[in-house]
């Protein structure tokens, strides 16, 4: 059995070996001309650009509001403003906090609601004597 392999063997061997070698004679294919470098050009040299400014972080415009609004709730003579928290959302303005009269507490929504920009007044002050 085993002369039966190596007499079909032999043959398929010797066959591999002779393909490699016979591969391996072939000359290699020409190299590929070059192409011809590019006649070197003069450029006007470019002025450095400026490097880019880091956008200043956009003011939230519901904080801008409150704060004006809160500014004008001080501002009146009639109202303690140091005791009114303000809040806005798209122009939308609450205010928290407390009041010691009801008037008070009317008129900080009045003033607020006069404030450019405010299209509704959510008035959420408590009215606490002696506050």
């Amino acid at each position: 059995m085993i002369r039966a392999y190596s007499s079909v063997m032999n043959p398929i061997v010797a066959a591999v070996l002779t393909l490699a070698l016979v591969a391996c004679g072939e000359p290699p294919p020409p190299p590929k001309p070059a192409a011809p470098a590019p006649a070197p050009q003069a450029e006007a040299p470019k002025a450095p650009e400026a490097p880019k400014a880091a956008e200043a972080p956009k003011p939230d415009a519901n904080k801008e509001l409150a704060g004006k609004v809160k500014r004008a709730l001080e501002s009146e003579a009639k109202i303690q403003g140091a005791g009114i928290d303000v809040t806005a959302t798209d122009g939308k303005v609450t205010l928290w906090g407390t009041t010691a009269t009801a008037a008070e507490r009317n008129r900080a929504a009045q003033v607020a609601a006069k404030v450019e920009g405010v299209t509704s007044v959510d008035n959420q002050l408590k009215v606490v004597k002696g506050s």
